[in-house]
């Protein structure tokens, strides 16, 4: 059977944080702002990446032209970085594709 790749992600994101993500969500928080120096890293929370439509296209583009703002349960993952979501991808997120990633936000001006 083939799951696409944001399936993988969600099984396990929701097995390693669901139940923490809906202790910890706080609807009334503001999204985050961009770094100090205006770029983007792999450190920069999702919800600030896809708010930005140059960022949300490098990301977009690495997870195969999938939006990750239509995924089931971005509410629950979108205040993490794409670093820390990436231990909990099962292997969708590697380490090349976060350094692909990194070097693409960085080009951003």
């Amino acid at each position: 059977m083939h799951l696409a790749p944001l399936a993988a992600l969600a099984l396990g994101f929701a097995a390693a944080f669901a139940p923490a993500a809906a202790l910890a969500q706080d609807a009334a928080t503001p999204a985050p702002a961009p770094t100090q120096t205006g770029t983007f890293t792999i450190d920069t929370p999702i919800e600030v990446l896809m708010a930005d439509e140059r960022a949300k296209a490098v990301v977009t583009a690495n997870f195969g032209g999938q939006d990750l703002t239509q995924h089931p349960l971005y509410n629950d993952f979108k205040a993490l970085s794409l670093k820390a979501l990436a231990p909990f991808s099962q292997g969708l997120i590697t380490e090349e594709m976060l350094a692909k990633i990194a070097a693409e936000l960085a080009a951003i001006k």
